[in-house]
């Protein structure tokens, strides 16, 4: 969420791209902007691609509702151009990628994000790269792209949880803070990150916890890897600490079906069931407590299984990590375990070890161990 007057986002400039996407409504796909900065000479600035997909840090607000706004209004240029100082921070190229709110991101977009940022790597054109998002499913996005990205230099995610035109949008801010992270030696080998409200998260752990707030995201199991400010830069751990399990980027779209089957009282088999039904190569369980479910339900889920579809048992629980063998026996169901990831993740790594082939639930925990 973010105003015409906070379009001018200061500060852009950093040795990463950043990706910022919105979760606003859908708006026109702009088209790309056509040129890449040259390759750095010694002691020049750091390169940075902005690749811009819309969301609330691209919208402006609806004059028929105080809350309302429409996401995807404002262009990559327009992120920049908002920001005062960026151009100090980083020599930056900008590419409108596509215009919508988060909610309605998709594999075509993924991939299409995947390639561009593998080409832009290995061509050596940027040293980051930003992605500006929609916050709704931005962890997502940033889950997706740390595991198809092999590239050791920074991909960094941002986003607002105000539109542009919002009396103290966020958008701004963040976008400088983005380019500031990314354009930072000591982002290489990362992976993927997501900076948001002066705070720097991996994508393994970061989630949205609240509905309207700046600080909606939370690392719950390993807290934030660093902070930002005008100034500054702060890692809290060495880059070395992080290992990544990644794949190549999926030949085409979509993905393979994997649906999110979410336990509560009084539950029946009913969900699995009209997911495998309707194609579902996977299933992803988001469990009461430890990742358990009602008894039908663990005897479809079993069932399905025993079928070569991949199961894997995550809990809708906000925090913590699913125990293997413990409320449910994963040997005897042939289920894997999602360990620390949300049914959200979890369901994108299913699908990812799907285009590879992958059923074997043995094999199927091990890559979850290294994820």
């Amino acid at each position: 969420m973010a105003g015409q007057s906070m379009l001018r986002l200061a500060g852009l400039a950093a040795c990463s791209a950043v990706l910022v996407l919105g979760c606003g409504n859908d708006a026109p796909d702009p088209a790309p902007a056509a040129t890449s900065p040259a390759p750095a000479a010694p002691g020049a600035l750091p390169r940075i691609t902005i690749l811009a997909t819309g969301g609330t840090i691209a919208g402006k607000a609806n004059a028929n509702s105080a809350v309302g706004y429409t996401a995807g209004e404002a262009t990559a240029q327009d992120l920049i151009d908002a920001v005062p100082g960026l151009d100090k921070i980083a020599t930056l190229d900008a590419v409108q990628v596509s215009n919508i709110g988060s909610q309605d991101m998709n594999d075509e977009v993924w991939l299409d994000l995947a390639t561009r940022i593998n080409q832009i790597f290995a061509e050596d054109r940027a040293d980051g790269v930003v992605i500006t998002h929609g916050t709704d499913t931005l962890e997502e996005t940033a889950f997706f792209l740390d595991h198809v990205v092999a590239s050791p230099k920074p991909v960094v995610l941002v986003g607002s949880m105000r539109p542009s035109t919002a009396l103290s949008a966020d958008g701004p801010a963040n976008l400088r803070s983005a380019v500031q992270v990314a354009a930072d030696p000591r982002a290489r080998g990362r992976g993927a990150m997501v900076v948001l409200n002066d705070t720097i998260h991996g994508a393994d752990d970061v989630t949205k916890t609240n509905t309207t707030s700046v600080q909606t995201f939370v690392s719950p199991n390993t807290g934030p890897i660093g902070h930002v400010d005008a100034a500054a830069v702060q890692f809290a751990r060495p880059a070395q600490d992080r290992q990544r399990l990644t794949f190549p980027v999926p030949g085409a779209a979509p993905l393979p079906r994997v649906a999110i089957v979410y336990s509560h009282a009084g539950m029946d088999a009913t969900a699995v069931d009209d997911a495998l039904g309707h194609g579902a190569r996977g299933l992803v369980l988001a469990g009461v407590g430890d990742g358990n479910t009602a008894k039908p339900v663990v005897d479809a889920l079993s069932g399905a299984a025993r079928r070569g579809v991949l199961v894997a048992r995550s809990s809708r629980v906000g925090s913590g990590s699913v125990v293997r063998n413990a409320e449910l026996n994963d040997d005897e169901l042939g289920t894997v375990s999602a360990l620390g990831l949300n049914p959200a993740k979890a369901r994108i790594l299913v699908q990812l070890l799907l285009t590879q082939g992958i059923t074997d639930p043995a094999e199927a925990q091990r890559k979850f161990a290294d994820s």
